[in-house]
């Protein structure tokens, strides 16, 4: 009897908990079905037409405020399938937006091969000038309307490689970023893939009313669902947009790289990688075909050669081998080395040089850019722990403290590592201590394994005038009105193994490279500037040598360091040194004094 009363005490609230249910969902079908009409008219020929607003990317600027990417409007046709009329004009639609039968046809099938039901983009990017037109005759065609977006207009038609470009998203990309949607438009590469998440901005949504012939009768709901679009953060970037654009303009018909880094900050005054392309050929309808022709160029536009290329060093590499030296004290400021020709291990190996006068202390050295002393300098090096092998790893953490062999975390995602070898990579070469310095003896003048991107070196560049430390090279300086969001990091001072005052004699002997009598990078000198620098000349099989510079300014202070590539362009003094020279100068001054050097580099062509 307890039994038959609990389970009966237990009923009542059950059918009445369902009772209030049941009650619940005959009030929501007679809101969702009489009183809210929104649902009546959704199901009356689908006539709420959502509208997606797309918002404007934030804008460019290089450091000093210069305009350099911006946005200009344009349509895209926008078709729903099912509610095509089989009876419309097909000749006069195809008149007024200027396309064939045919291709018609072909997008038409593309459409409701995506869907039937759901808009997709007929014609894409039509400008405003053809806009008018089509606007004023799109009310006659069932199914079809028009959608605005932005698309980026360039101040400058230099930095492609730097600002990269934006594209309709695909498929892969809309599993990595399941926030978008099909049609919207996502950076690709350069800054606007770094950036994107600043730049994008948030689209917003607009609901209309439209009759079955698509003719708008009002907001829907009065607009209560409606969202404006908020526009992308302006960026400000590290360049100079005036250096940029002329340091490419030195570069033509020319491959290689020019990377010049602010000392003190790390930030990046241009970044040149040649052949590069106009920004602007990936707007309009034809960016496909460009983008073709631009990968099927044998100079390779789309390849960052500044990021993304490994180039044997040559001399330039000369002064860590000499600040290595000095910091293992075994060599100092007044060491002084016989070059005869060049240097010989015994009888059965000779490393040529230039004509010089012989010996050289550290700074003649530097400056004439002896091969003998340098390979003097390693086989010491590599000679000063019992083993080679240790000698050789005891090298490799000094030169890794430079910032070689490593991808610097920075804000580009195609950064290269370069490679600076050890003893393992030896070991594999030969048989296990059956090596010694003799046997990477190139490893002291910039050849053998040794390979750097030309960002790497103009990094070399700035840690000798910080006198032993540098700030990871970046492009970004402002995002919006802070630099809340950079990276932290970006900021914080990055030391090599290499005591301070050992930097002193090695930069002394990189003034007497360009002011000196018997210097090597002579083509470099500029009247009343105190430059630093070094020249190189790599060996490549494959054709003429690679002309190399590095080097900073002024000495004192200096505002700019610089690293300059050029393949197949012989001596470093020929073509590297003079360009590094000219831009400095065109940086520092914003003028030229020497307009015949300027006219020989800009049309200087080297066949490839």
């Amino acid at each position: 009897m307890r039994d038959y009363d609990f389970y009966k005490n237990r009923t009542y609230p059950i059918i009445i908990l369902i009772c209030i249910c049941f009650l619940f969902i005959l009030i929501k079908l007679f809101s969702v079905q009489i009183i809210n009409n929104s649902y009546k008219i959704s199901a009356q020929n689908n006539v709420v037409r959502k509208i997606i607003k797309r918002a404007e990317r934030g804008w460019i600027y290089d450091r000093n405020n210069q305009l350099l990417v911006s946005n200009q409007k344009y349509h895209d046709i926008m078709i729903v399938p099912y509610q095509l009329d089989n009876q419309m004009d097909t000749v006069l639609f195809c008149e007024i937006l200027n396309i064939s039968l045919d291709d018609f046809n072909k997008k038409i099938l593309l459409a409701k091969k995506y869907s039937n039901y759901k808009p997709s983009i007929f014609i894409k990017d039509i400008e405003k000038k053809s806009f008018v037109n089509i606007q004023e005759n799109l009310h006659l065609f069932k199914g079809f309307y028009t959608q605005e977006k932005y698309l980026r207009e360039y101040s400058t038609s230099s930095g492609g490689n730097i600002f990269g470009y934006i594209g309709q998203i695909t498929n892969k990309l809309l599993i990595e970023h399941p926030n978008y949607s099909k049609g919207d438009l996502i950076g690709i590469s350069g800054v606007e893939k770094i950036y994107e998440e600043f730049l994008k901005g948030e689209e917003g949504v607009e609901r209309k009313v439209v009759d079955v012939f698509g003719r708008y009768q009002g907001q829907f709901q009065g607009g209560q669902y409606d969202t404006l679009p908020q526009a992308g953060q302006d960026i400000t970037l590290t360049i100079d947009i005036k250096l940029q654009e002329y340091a490419e303009d030195m570069m033509t018909n020319k491959r290689g790289s020019i990377v010049a880094i602010e000392p003190e900050s790390g930030e990046i005054l241009c970044l040149v990688s040649s052949p590069t392309f106009n920004p602007a050929v990936f707007l309009g309808k034809k960016r496909s075909e460009n983008f073709r022709k631009l990968y099927l160029n044998p100079g390779k536009p789309l390849y960052n050669r500044s990021l993304s290329a490994n180039y044997p060093p040559g001399s330039i590499f000369k002064l860590i081998n000499a600040l290595i030296g000095l910091q293992e004290n075994l060599i100092s400021p007044g060491t002084l080395v016989k070059c005869n020709d060049g240097w010989n291990y015994k009888s059965i190996l000779h490393i040529g040089c230039h004509k010089h006068k012989s010996p050289l202390n550290l700074r003649q050295a530097i400056a004439q850019s002896c091969n003998a002393y340098f390979c003097e300098t390693f086989t010491d090096i590599i000679n000063s722990k019992k083993k080679s092998s240790k000698g050789l790893d005891n090298w490799q953490n000094y030169v890794i403290s430079f910032g070689l062999n490593m991808k610097f975390n920075n804000d580009f995602y195609n950064n290269k590592s370069g490679f600076i070898p050890d003893s393992k990579y030896y070991n594999k070469l030969y048989e296990k201590n059956r090596w010694g310095a003799s046997t990477c003896i190139s490893l002291g003048i910039g050849q053998d394994a040794l390979l750097m991107t030309p960002i790497q070196m103009a990094n070399l560049a700035t840690i000798i005038a910080n006198h032993g430390y540098y700030k990871t090279p970046h492009i970004i300086k402002s995002i919006g009105n802070s630099n809340n969001n950079i990276n932290p990091d970006f900021f914080v001072k990055k030391y090599c193994s290499i005591d301070s005052q050992h930097f002193n004699p090695v930069i002394y002997g990189m003034q007497t490279a360009i002011d000196g009598k018997y210097g090597t990078a002579k083509s470099a000198e500029i009247d009343g500037l105190t430059i630093c620098g070094k020249t190189g000349t790599a060996q490549n099989p494959h054709g003429d040598d690679h002309s190399i510079f590095i080097g900073f300014a002024p000495k004192k202070n200096p505002k700019i360091a610089i690293a300059v590539y050029v393949e197949n362009g012989g001596w470093g003094s020929e073509l590297a040194a003079p360009i590094a020279s000219l831009a400095i100068e065109k940086y520092l001054y914003r003028k030229i004094t020497r307009p015949k050097t300027e006219t020989r580099i800009i049309n200087k062509s080297i066949n490839y």
